[in-house]
């Protein structure tokens, strides 16, 4: 049935339901594992994307998105068009950019098309009216024809898609290339399935993570001036920094993650590189996560030491790392859980207890200015540690229904994020003054006047949420390494999103290919003694905040700040006076982190 040709406005959707919004975080916390891993299977996947998009916009016509299966999709069903003379305005606040999205009439499948006559008449109009609708968000799914037929240009239905790893991204967002009446190429971009309040909700769920717990800390070696400063300084650049990330991927619709915005930047060589950032900055999480369980379980439990249960970890962590990713998305929901369970707890017991240590009411011993330069070097990193999540901001862009509302939403997740890292920082700062411990919760249970079952479940969810966290946030260093040796079990089998992955058509496969339960059982071994090296890794550096600063100093700085901006040069040609102080200050800043992270150890 034919569409009414009728105007539709849109109003923005800041709220969903809880089902719609649990199903968007688990597409979440998919997208870095999609990004990794893509990036790491090789440079042909972006080469063949690039040439299809030249066919398809010598073609002429509207073309069909092909899916890894070989269906075609209608891109019809919602078009939105980027003007690409217009530069883009990259600054902190709300975006402030205008744009259309057009949504073509769909045809009726049943009504059969008239053929044209041979003669003309005089009533004959010389042009034929056209009937359109503004439209910014889709309403009907794209329609997926059963068999492949031409469309205007034979070749391009006959054309076999895309031989390449299966990603849960790339079947969500369908982009072509079209030419308008003017023979100009037009991009044409069919958008994601999450809400701005989808959007909203995993971009917070993202940035609020295990660094809040170093907040404290970071306040009491910063001090109330400096600690104020650097998070509100911090909250700002990495928003600004996460915009130029969404302004170019959105711009460019071959682009796909963070690795793809840095080979088209700084060319194939960098990708590397960004791939290797990615995986030190996992493997550090993958530390500091068996860190936070461990001393976690031993706040609780006090009978046994923190490496004993490190030890004892590892018969729990191995099995989550050979489950599928859809079952650990459902079990990450369990940190976000313990990450509002732990906020509500730190203000309980704060304003239950009249009296110093542990009160809100009667302050610690606190410091207004810097005490230690070292100390300050090392607050660098704990602070930066809360807002390194932009490897997943160019999928949350990609996903977003209406990517004209990113700037918004991102200036609410940045505000959010930054002030409930604050209000931690603070509240714990008062309560324990400069004896905070790396993990304030570890104080919970120092401090004799607290509710015993409010701590006790409190803590035991920060033993679980590493639990649950752990197998999902080092997944993509997984795949990559199981990539570089070869024994990728998703080149013969679906994936761990479901999906059906094109078998191998060699006539020549290798051994392992031939032999897939002896590919399995080397990736058993391979994740097994991944986890065996966090571990030990975790016994020999102890320290939670080392980890920490040592993630935000280096790791978060070059991706957060240091990347976007140089690519954001790199591509218009041209650097400002804030790029420049911005991108002095984040080198000057990582590299005395760094140190600092690194003497903190000593």
């Amino acid at each position: 049935m034919s569409s009414p040709p009728v105007a539709i406005s849109y109003t923005s959707q800041t709220g969903s339901s809880f089902v719609d919004a649990v199903a968007s975080y688990r597409r979440s916390t998919l997208y870095l594992s999609d990004s990794i891993s893509a990036s790491a299977s090789g440079e042909e996947d972006f080469d063949a994307v690039d040439s299809s998009y030249d066919e398809e916009a010598e073609a002429g016509g509207v073309s069909a998105s092909r899916t890894e299966t070989g269906l075609i999709h209608d891109d019809s069903a919602f078009t939105g068009e980027w003007d690409e003379e217009e530069e883009d305005s990259l600054t902190p606040g709300p975006s402030t950019a205008n744009t259309g999205f057009l949504l073509p009439v769909p045809e009726d499948p049943a009504t059969p098309t008239a053929a044209p006559k041979d003669g003309a008449r005089e009533q004959t109009p010389l042009l034929r009216k056209t009937t359109s609708l503004s439209f910014l968000e889709r309403t009907a799914p794209p329609r997926v024809k059963s068999a492949v037929k031409p469309v205007g240009d034979a070749g391009l239905a006959e054309r076999s898609p895309l031989i390449r790893r299966t990603s849960q991204l790339s079947t969500r967002s369908k982009v072509s290339v079209r030419r308008g009446s003017t023979g100009k190429a037009v991009k044409v971009v069919t958008t994601g399935q999450s809400t701005f309040g989808q959007t909203l909700f995993n971009a917070i769920a993202i940035l609020l993570g295990i660094g809040m717990l170093s907040e404290p800390l970071a306040f009491a070696y910063a001090g109330w001036i400096g600690g104020t400063c650097l998070i509100v300084f911090y909250g700002f650049i990495t928003c600004y920094t996460a915009k130029i990330l969404a302004h170019i991927i959105v711009d460019d619709p071959k682009l796909r993650s963070y690795s793809d915005i840095g080979r088209k930047a700084f060319g194939r060589g960098s990708v590397p590189w960004i791939n290797a950032l990615f995986c030190l900055e996992l493997f550090t999480v993958s530390v500091a996560l068996v860190t936070l369980y461990a001393d976690s379980l031993h706040s609780v439990e006090s009978a046994y030491s923190a490496t004993f249960y490190k030890c004892i970890g590892i018969v729990i962590l191995v099995p989550t790392m050979l489950m599928p990713l859809w079952v650990l998305s459902y079990a990450s929901i369990i940190g976000i859980l313990s990450t509002l369970l732990i906020v509500a707890v730190i203000f309980i017991d704060g304003l239950s207890k009249p009296d110093y240590p542990g009160s809100l009411w009667s302050p610690a011993p606190t410091n207004l200015g810097v005490a230690n330069l070292g100390e300050l070097g090392v607050s660098f990193g704990l602070f930066m540690a809360g807002f390194s999540g932009h490897a997943v901001i160019p999928s949350l862009a990609r996903d977003m229904a209406d990517p004209s509302q990113f700037d918004k939403m991102i200036n609410c997740a940045f505000v959010v994020a930054t002030v409930v890292y604050g209000t931690i920082g603070v509240a714990g700062y008062l309560m324990f003054g400069n004896s905070v411990s790396d993990e304030f919760s570890q104080d919970l249970m120092k401090v004799v006047g607290y509710n015993p079952t409010l701590n006790y479940i409190a803590l035991w969810g920060l033993v679980l949420s590493p639990l649950s966290k752990y197998a999902l946030a080092t997944r993509p260093l997984a795949i990559t390494i199981e990539m570089l040796l070869g024994i990728d079990p998703s080149s013969s089998a679906p994936d761990d999103h479901g999906l059906a992955v094109k078998a191998n058509d060699s006539p020549n496969p290798s051994f392992l290919e031939r032999h897939h339960a002896l590919k399995n059982t080397f990736v058993t071994i391979e994740r097994t003694i991944f986890v065996f090296l966090s571990v030990a890794i975790s016994v020999l550096i102890p320290e939670f905040s080392s980890m920490m600063a040592f993630l935000g100093a280096f790791s978060a700085f070059l991706l957060c700040v240091i990347g976007p901006v140089t690519a954001k040069i790199a591509l218009q040609g041209r650097i400002k006076p804030f790029d420049a102080f911005l991108l002095l200050t984040a080198v000057v800043m990582a590299c005395w982190g760094t140190g600092a992270a690194f003497w903190s150890t000593t």
